[in-house]
């Protein structure tokens, strides 16, 4: 049984029922797709029974290896891109304090992220960072030659072998790599690192259930066997049926997809919880990278609430009307704080008191819907009962059903990236990559032109 509620209350005087259940008879038809992986990009839909078929003995053996290199190292640097490293942070930040950093009893290793950038001053200063810690590197890529991270690899290789010795050094690198094939997967047979199999039926972006996102996770300290059941029951609820009524993540790209096609072309992911910031750039990957592509897809952009209420409030309020908002609203809170009295009450808050600032930060969230509702932007609802690793399993695999259904409703393939490899090839060119000389010649050319 699912905890997590997909709402639409907050939408129906901009679509009513009627026009919402006009969409059946289509999500019926990109249901079948998916589960009969008969539709475009079907031989990456391994993640759609993956909660299910997760084995035991792997479960068994990420939380050994989790175990292990907890008991040595202060900091596991993750070097990943995209789909290699935005699923795991996620999670973490969701179930960390954003002050674990200070907390002395906190007795497990520090995540750290590279090769999501190639900032010169942000390697220097990581590297400043690990000459002082003990640490471990866990590396992520199919091929091993995606630019971004094979740079952070061979700057971070080149320091932890300098740091304990070759031996010693390759027992404190795990590779996430291609069964088979490929530049991580030859190194790693070579040194004798630790491996795990990203599999071949899973894309970067759907792989935060794999050993991908589930290895740091439990590295970190945090239940993977809760996350992945989670991931599990929201699987039954969106592959059993295809009704409306009854799956929530179709009936979310049901809805989605008719804003879309009524107007909206901008959807932002709302919460109210810091925590949940990284969650929000998991999902613009999942989507952007899914829907964007032969001029379609809704652009998928994230607010942080309130505070984003402050600066992008007004746009949302009076700007051009061309979006909507997904809020997703954590129920309860982990920890209780409530607003004290003041004798002078100078700040005028003493209306507050005894109120906590879970039910502020909720009256907050209710009186921002309702005022957006008023400005003609919809509003969808998703409600979590608590942040925790089943609930945020429950809402992964909510996310990525609901983006395969609103795939095939747009006639696009949502499982590539054709696009992605454009600003590779002009880069490889602007840097005398081997093989591409001629688009660097004509790449200089078009630049002294312009």
């Amino acid at each position: 049984m699912i905890n997590l509620q997909f709402q639409y209350k907050h939408v129906t005087r901009f679509l009513s029922e009627e026009e919402i259940y006009l969409m059946q008879d289509e999500v019926d038809i990109s249901h079948s797709l998916l589960i009969e992986k008969a539709g475009k990009g079907n031989q990456y839909l391994g993640w759609i029974d993956l909660p299910a078929r997760t084995d035991e003995t792997l479960i068994n053996t990420i939380e050994a290896d989790a175990k292990s290199l907890r008991e040595k190292i202060e900091i596991l640097v993750v070097i990943g891109i995209g789909g290699s490293y935005l699923g795991s942070r996620a999670i973490l930040e969701a179930l960390s304090s954003p002050f674990s950093a200070f907390f002395t009893e906190n007795k497990n290793p520090a995540v750290l992220y590279a090769g999501q950038n190639i900032s010169q001053d942000y390697y220097s200063e990581l590297i400043h960072l690990l000459d002082k810690k003990e640490y471990a590197i866990l590396v992520i890529s199919k091929s091993g030659t995606t630019t971004e991270p094979a740079i952070a690899f061979r700057l971070l290789k080149n320091h932890i072998e300098k740091k304990y010795g070759p031996e010693e050094a390759a027992s404190r690198i795990i590779a996430i790599t291609d069964g088979s094939k490929g530049a991580l997967k030859s190194l790693s047979e070579k040194n004798g690192y630790t491996t795990y199999v990203i599999p071949d039926d899973i894309g970067g972006r759907y792989s935060v259930l794999t050993p991908v996102g589930l290895l740091p996770v439990a590295i970190a300290g945090y239940n993977i066997r809760e996350l992945i059941e989670g991931a599990n029951e929201m699987r039954k609820a969106c592959v059993e049926t295809s009704s409306l009524l009854d799956n929530p993540a179709a009936c979310y790209a049901a809805i989605r997809t008719s804003l879309y096609r009524t107007g909206s072309q901008i959807e932002i992911l709302v919460n109210y919880e810091p925590s949940l910031h990284y969650f929000t750039e998991w999902w613009k990957q999942l989507f952007g990278e899914s829907e964007g592509k032969e001029n379609e897809g809704l652009f998928p952009a994230g607010a942080d609430f309130t505070s984003d209420l402050h600066s992008m409030g007004q746009y949302i309020q009076e700007g051009q009307r061309m979006l909507f908002e997904t809020v997703i609203h954590v129920q309860k809170s982990k920890h209780l704080l409530s607003i004290p009295a003041n004798e002078s009450d100078l700040d005028g808050l003493n209306y507050l008191t005894g109120k906590t600032l879970h039910q502020i930060n909720e009256m907050a969230a209710l009186g921002t819907t309702l005022a957006h509702i008023d400005g003609e932007v919809p509003n969808l609802d998703i409600l979590l009962p608590t942040i925790d690793e089943r609930s945020l399993g429950e809402l992964i695999y909510f996310f990525e059903f609901a983006c395969g259904l609103s795939g095939y409703l747009l006639g696009i393939n949502p499982f590539n990236q054709p696009g992605v490899e454009a600003y590779k090839n002009n880069m490889f060119a602007l840097l005398g990559k081997p093989g591409f000389e001629n688009e660097s010649e004509a790449i200089r050319e078009r630049i002294n032109e312009e």
